[in-house]
């Protein structure tokens, strides 16, 4: 059941079945919905930081587009649909610019 704004002739809030739309009760408009959620052991969440830490990249030999050097540090991630070629980032060593390659 999610809660739902009643119609305008009545006010308040109206719980509704995302199944099959059965409606039910009419709640007034500072009706609070709460849900508690436990924590399982094996529910462990990994935070990834958004930005990647160079140290753990590995490197490889690729030219620069700005300053020419050639080594980068490369990460390849699935930007498209499943069905195409993940993309493949690279960040130069030298200079820090980010390009990237289409597989």
């Amino acid at each position: 059941m999610i809660p739902k704004k009643s119609d305008k002739k009545k006010r308040g809030i109206t719980l509704v079945c995302r199944s099959c739309g059965e409606k039910i009760g009419s709640y007034a408009k500072d009706y609070n919905l709460k849900e508690k959620v436990e924590k399982k052991p094996n529910d462990d969440v990994i935070v990834m930081e958004k930005d990647i830490s160079l140290e753990t990249l590995p490197v490889t030999k690729a030219q620069c587009p700005k300053c020419e050097h050639i080594k980068a540090y490369w990460w390849v991630l699935q930007t498209r649909s499943i069905d195409e070629a993940p993309t493949r980032f690279y960040q130069c060593c030298k200079c820090n610019h980010k390009w990237r390659e289409y597989q």
